[in-house]
């Protein structure tokens, strides 16, 4: 009598066939993939003329015939699919975690992976098979408390075909564990120094997960890189400023990528932009003048006033961050109480635009027009005549850069959307991936 041997499955294969990247959990479980093997194994019978047939864990016993002396043989069953490491009723897969199918001794010919969404029902998890059969792989990570069907097809080099299922369950994550990322004028016209800015909801202590998961693209291509200008933001911008007419998409595929200290990414999103015509604000608080560029001529030159001695306003390159066509301006705001006699609380000022996170502006400042192309005499904003400011206003975009000279005191990191007050060189080295 002639025995087969058993094809392997997962379950006793070594650890080389599943390919993980961190450390296991008590159950196995490995953060990164989880690879399910199909046991396809099959021998044929010596003596011509006979082939081994079996079903799907089957285990019926085949016979051959021949004009020699018969000779039975028995195969053993075709091996069950095996999940490695194991999922039973108390196991949770990490949201992290990559499926993937292999075929051991055979081909994977289809493999459904699917969940129950609470609002839009049953969700196919889409997935690429390898041209060969070798392997299916799923093309996104996992939902948290979430119960996964998984359903592999596929046949062993003599045509046997087998189906198998498997199901499991993923860990469950608090919001705090969940980090929601949000872009930054998403659908806006913009001006040529717009950033794109993702923000997070939850600090990112591994930032480089999550860089790897972001990706910009623009018509006409255009180099730029990452930043990080906080653990809750990231920046892209261009080497130099945008072309106008430059046609922005962001993608930031970051659901259930870890991003350290137990926390993972509760969502993808993408989103865009079109960069507008080129205006760049030219204000030199020297000669208290302003001179408004558009697509490299100067269209105005506007008398101003800056900030006045202890309340200089910032010389570099700001950007338009927000526009109010009416705000209130209240000194208590940046540490000044009333009683004081720098302290001012101004309903209804007109035409703001802000520059900087501390509170600059550029806006209407109708008290102060004796003073515009003279002398600076504000705390910090930049004033101009009502006329001037309503057509700036009309005028600008958000991303619109002002470089303001002729002030001793600089524009700190941060304060705003600085970006372009260091080389480009230097921009990239803020990038969570440098060198």
């Amino acid at each position: 009598m002639v025995i087969c041997p058993r094809s392997p499955t997962l379950g006793a294969a070594s650890r080389e066939s599943v390919r993980i990247a961190a450390g296991p959990t008590r159950l196995g479980f490995l953060a990164g993939a989880v690879v399910v093997a199909f046991g396809l194994g099959a021998c044929t019978v010596p003596g011509g003329g006979a082939s081994a047939s079996s079903t799907a864990g089957g285990g019926q016993a085949v016979s051959a015939t021949s004009s020699q002396p018969a000779t039975t043989t028995t195969t053993p069953p075709v091996p069950s699919v095996v999940l490695t490491p194991s999922v039973n009723a108390e196991s949770k897969v990490p949201v992290d975690t990559v499926v993937s199918v292999a075929a051991k001794n055979g081909v994977v010919t289809d493999v459904t992976l699917t969940y129950k969404d609470p609002k839009k029902g049953d969700i196919n998890v889409e997935g690429n098979l390898d041209p060969a059969g070798a392997s299916w792989t799923a093309t996104s990570l996992l939902e948290p408390a979430t119960s996964y069907s998984l359903t592999m097809k596929g046949k062993n080099a003599e045509g046997t075909e087998a189906t198998q299922h498997a199901q499991f369950t993923t860990q469950a994550l608090s919001k705090k564990q969940q980090i929601y990322p949000s872009i930054v004028a998403d659908g806006a016209t913009v001006g040529i120094a717009m950033p794109v800015i993702v923000r997070f909801d939850v600090p990112v202590q591994d930032k480089a997960a999550f860089e790897k998961k972001m990706s910009v693209t623009s018509v006409p291509p255009q180099q730029g890189s990452w930043g990080w200008v906080s653990s809750s933001e990231a920046h892209w911008r261009p080497a130099s400023y945008w072309q106008p007419g430059t046609k922005v998409s962001i993608n930031v595929d970051i659901n259930s990528v870890s991003a350290g200290n137990g926390t993972y990414g509760q969502m993808s999103t993408s989103g865009s932009f079109t960069v507008g015509s080129s205006t760049v604000m030219q204000a030199n608080l020297a000669t208290h003048q302003m001179q408004v560029v558009v697509g490299g001529a100067v269209a105005r030159t506007i008398p101003i006033t800056g900030g006045k001695a202890g309340f200089e306003s910032r010389s570099g390159t700001k950007v338009i961050m927000e526009k109010f066509a009416t705000l209130r301006m209240d000194a208590n705001t940046v540490g000044i109480e009333p009683g004081d006699p720098n302290y001012y609380n101004i309903p209804d000022v007109k035409y703001a635009m802000r520059e900087t996170n501390s509170g600059e502006f550029l806006h209407a400042a109708p008290w102060s027009v004796g003073s515009q192309g003279k002398v600076n005499v504000s705390h910090g904003c930049i004033g101009m005549s009502t006329a001037n400011a309503a057509w700036l206003f009309a005028l600008v975009n958000i991303g619109d850069p002002v470089v303001v000279t002729g002030s001793s005191r600089g524009i700190e990191a941060g304060n705003g959307w600085s970006d372009w007050n260091v080389s480009y060189d230097k921009w990239k080295a803020s990038s969570a991936l440098a060198g």
